[in-house]
């Protein structure tokens, strides 16, 4: 009993120790320097996500190093991120909460989570994740984040599976993991296993999620149609689309304020009402648009290609009219930034691979010749065997 009291002691003090380090940036300091590292766009939601970071981290500082007690404080603030896939959502959460702020931080695919365990993985070990990551102190993963990727997925809309004894069986549909996840999103106490294993006979440890801040981010594939068919009511006929509510097979959909502020919509998509209840705030995220994915293009990808490619002495040019085709292309994909760097890196591999480590100069230029991306290499010489690798040369006796 003493050793336990010796080893909560020492968290407390190293939870102390940690907040007091804690760097308190304002909002807008903290929407600069995701600027700064690279991310683009989404200036109202990445407004809204940068005053909910630096709350959290002002609440932190107050009951643990200004000794404030919590009930004099607002609540821990759960947020739900909802935009088309490759819009920057889950970027955002890792440059904010990863790079700038250095909180404990993890990144869930919740798809891989049943009911208790039931197929996937038990929804208490999210928490054992991040205690790992905060080196399994409790008290310092207590004032961590958890990103629910993939939140989308486990919506039970889509599954109308109805198990005798409902309420007592296992629930594979995903409403299940909403039922689980209801208590852990609340201030409460969570029995939380400090291994990632199925089994029951493992240490568990009891761990506060009072001041753990949850983020749950997802495209929410076809939300809008259910939104918009629930403000004009149900039109006569099997899977009619309201007027003027788009193409239902779009993907890059932009959601407004309204959309997604009402929980009747969740809960018509397949979500439990008392789970979004937990969600302080709604933060819907913008397809992007031609302009930002321009900016995204050469600001990110083709920079950093062409630091790749002056370490290895040669100098890489893209051609204005490429990244506009690219962008174009994107556009059409609706894959967002994602796909951005796939379809460049695809084109210049070919000379990458003839080039590097091989010539020691040159040029490699991409451009467009009726329509297509070309690229033209120009090397210069061959590196001398002092300059090349060793790696791969058989070992002397």
């Amino acid at each position: 009993m003493e050793q336990l009291k010796k080893a909560r002691r020492s968290g407390i003090e190293n939870l102390v120790r940690f907040a007091k380090e804690l760097r308190v940036l304002s909002p807008r300091e903290i929407y600069r320097r995701l600027e700064e590292l690279g991310y683009r766009g989404q200036n109202q939601a990445r407004r809204a996500v940068a005053l909910m970071a630096y709350r959290h981290v002002r609440r932190i500082k107050r009951i643990y190093v200004d000794g404030v007690k919590r009930e004099h404080l607002l609540p821990k603030s759960n947020t739900l991120l909802i935009g088309p896939t490759g819009c920057g959502k889950t970027f955002l959460v890792e440059l904010l909460f990863q790079q700038i702020l250095h909180l404990p931080t993890v990144i869930i695919d919740i798809t891989t989570y049943s009911e208790t365990g039931y197929v996937g993985q038990d929804p208490s070990t999210i928490l054992t994740r991040l205690l790992h990551v905060a080196d399994d102190n409790p008290m310092l993963a207590a004032i961590g984040i958890v990103c629910l990727d993939e939140f989308d997925k486990i919506a039970s809309g889509q599954n109308n599976a109805v198990f005798a004894g409902a309420g007592t069986t296992k629930d594979v549909t995903g409403l299940g993991v909403q039922r689980e996840l209801l208590k852990m999103l609340e201030a409460s106490e969570v029995v939380v296993p400090l291994e990632l294993t199925h089994s029951s006979f493992n240490d568990h440890v009891l761990m506060s999620t009072a001041d753990v801040a949850f983020i749950a981010a997802g495209a929410f594939s076809g939300f809008q149609q259910v939104a918009r068919r629930r403000a004009v009511g149900d039109s006569i006929g099997f899977g009619r689309t309201p007027l003027g509510s788009g193409s239902p097979d779009a993907v890059a959909v932009s959601y407004t304020p309204d959309e997604v502020e009402h929980v009747a919509n969740f809960q018509a998509y397949g979500f439990l009402p008392e789970l979004l209840a937990r969600f302080s705030r709604f933060v819907p995220f913008q397809a992007l648009d031609a302009a930002t994915l321009t900016d995204i293009l050469e600001s990110n990808v083709v920079d950093r290609l062409t630091r790749e490619f002056e370490e290895e002495g040669f100098e890489l040019q893209v051609e204005h009219a490429v990244i506009q085709k690219i962008v174009a292309e994107s556009l059409k994909r609706e894959t967002g930034a994602r796909g951005l760097q796939q379809v460049l890196t695809r084109h210049i591999e070919n000379a990458a691979f003839e080039s590097f480590a091989e010539a020691s100069s040159g040029r490699v230029r991409v451009y467009l010749d009726g329509g297509a991306i070309k690229v033209e290499a120009d090397v210069q010489g061959e590196r001398s065997k002092d300059e090349t690798s060793s790696e791969g040369r058989p070992e002397e006796s």
